[in-house]
């Protein structure tokens, strides 16, 4: 028995290594089934934000019974007599606004389609489309409104509601008045009504001061400032008693603008030859009204307008007529460019006018004198897409 015990020692000993050994082997093989495996794909999240929504996106959870989505929409029908709206990637006609004047400011009439040339960065193109319309005014309808000459300056106010009621819808139109400084009664606008509304203001003069200078360069600065072509429309005796500026500035001023145009209206001439009828000018008084037209005519001149110089009242309402006219006329030129990129390019244009037989077109007047045509006309347009 003594001889037997050490095998009985070993042997508990080696049973109680196998049993230690196997509970941490099934230990060991439950802590590695909870331990992710670096191997294996994880499924997808369910659908659903987190429940606290805590998260920068809270996305609303998936509903077992949700209704299927919507089928996808169909192409709507076209509704007839509806306008297609698209963008065309077409080469567009190129539209050209051409005013063809004297050096007067007289619109030139008659011309027709082959009697133009345009060219876009020195290519000339084939006009396509020809028409002659009447083009919107956009002007200031300037008046003096002095004490000295009520009378006469009452009858050039009933001409100016002549001028108004020819208006047309897409004129825009401010009144403004002048004595010892300018007025503006109704700035541009649209509407007939407050056109006439501003002329009725005109009732008592109530200053005798003209200060023509100040008036006709505030008029200028205001208006410089709009795109396109601007006219001003300036009925006056074209005297000046005191202004601050004098009339190298205001000449000045006027050499300096663009697009703008002077179509003077002169009431001092049939202001003389009333008072030369009732003796009432002197020398000086009549050296006075000379250089008072002198002025009007030297407005009109720098920028290219006419001065008119009526000897009666009865006058004033043709000469406003034939004003709107001159203004008013254009020619509407369209081409389709040779240069057919619409890549967002400045192109330039310029437009001539040529004979029947193709060479320089020239303008005669009643008496066969030759006459100096401008030409009014955008110099350039951007080549892009643009939406229909």
């Amino acid at each position: 028995m003594l001889d037997g015990f050490p095998m009985r020692k070993h042997t508990g000993s080696i049973l109680l290594l196998v049993m230690v050994f196997l509970a941490t082997s099934a230990l060991f093989a439950q802590d590695s089934s909870q331990q992710p495996n670096p191997n294996k794909q994880d499924a997808p999240p369910a659908a659903g934000g987190p429940g606290d929504d805590v998260s920068p996106y809270a996305i609303p959870k998936k509903k077992e019974d949700a209704a299927p989505p919507p089928p996808a929409p169909t192409t709507p029908k076209k509704v007839e007599g509806m306008p297609d709206y698209s963008i065309k990637v077409d080469v567009p006609l190129v539209n050209v606004d051409v005013s063809v004047t004297t050096k007067d400011g007289q619109f030139i009439p008659h011309l027709q389609k082959d009697n133009f040339r345009i060219y876009e960065d020195g290519v000339q193109q084939p006009v396509s489309n020809f028409s002659q319309a009447e083009a919107p005014i956009t002007a200031v309808l300037l008046i003096e409104f002095a004490s000295t000459y009520g009378q006469y300056m009452y009858e050039a106010l009933k001409a100016s509601y002549t001028f108004a009621a020819g208006l047309k819808k897409d004129d825009w139109i401010a009144v403004e008045s002048y004595d010892m400084r300018p007025h503006i009664l109704t700035d541009f606008t649209q509407n007939k009504q407050e056109i006439y509304g501003a002329l009725n203001q005109l009732r008592i003069p109530g200053f005798s001061e003209r200060n023509l200078y100040d008036a006709l360069y505030d008029t200028v600065d205001r208006i410089d400032r709009i795109d396109g072509r601007k006219y001003i429309i300036l009925v006056s005796t074209g005297q000046d008693t005191f202004s601050k500026l004098n009339l190298d500035q205001i000449l000045k001023k006027l050499k300096g603008t663009k697009d703008i145009t002077i179509y003077a209206v002169s009431i001092g001439r049939s202001l003389r030859e009333w008072a030369d009828a009732h003796g009432m000018v002197g020398p000086i008084r009549q050296l006075d009204f000379l250089q008072a037209d002198n002025q009007m005519t030297t407005f009109a001149k720098l920028t290219g307008g006419r001065a008119y110089f009526p000897r009666f009242e009865g006058e004033l309402p043709e000469i406003f007529h034939d004003v709107a006219s001159d203004i008013r006329n254009q020619y509407n030129l369209a081409y389709k460019p040779s240069n057919a990129k619409l890549d967002g390019t400045y192109r330039k244009l310029k437009v001539e006018l040529v004979a029947a037989d193709g060479g320089p077109l020239k303008v005669k007047d009643q008496h066969g004198k030759d006459l100096k045509v401008e030409i009014h006309a955008r110099e350039g347009y951007t080549a892009k897409h643009q939406v229909d």
